[in-house]
């Protein structure tokens, strides 16, 4: 049977190799990549430094010290999807905006079309 922590060491690895090519491939902008790479990083770190992670599920009083890792990943992937909500926010606005900015230069367009004949 496999340990969690050599199980969650080979989850950390697999997802940085899979981070690094997708940002090889372009499939992946590297302003993005940076905060998955980034938690990538820092869950190989807490997954290889076991004491670590028991000291810190002592200190918050988690009683299967593991679970610590799990709720990282689940609080990263919380924060990063209020990030990308923001972000969706942001573009919608800017969308909005270029289209009444069209359909203003079309009415425009039409005017002058329209007086022209």
């Amino acid at each position: 049977m496999m340990n969690i922590y050599v199980l969650s060491i080979l989850f950390s690895l697999a997802f940085l190799l899979i981070i690094l090519e997708l940002v090889r491939r372009r499939k992946l902008k590297e302003q993005y990549s940076l905060l998955w790479i980034l938690m990538g990083v820092l869950l190989l770190i807490i997954s290889m430094n076991v004491s670590l992670v028991e000291q810190l599920a002592d200190w918050l009083r988690i009683e299967y010290a593991p679970a610590l890792l799990f709720l990282f990943g689940l609080l990263f992937c919380f924060v990063f999807i209020l990030h990308l909500t923001i972000v969706i926010t942001k573009l919608s606005q800017q969308v909005l905006r270029l289209t009444q900015e069209i359909t203003i230069l079309k009415g425009d367009e039409l005017k002058h079309h329209e007086r022209d004949h």
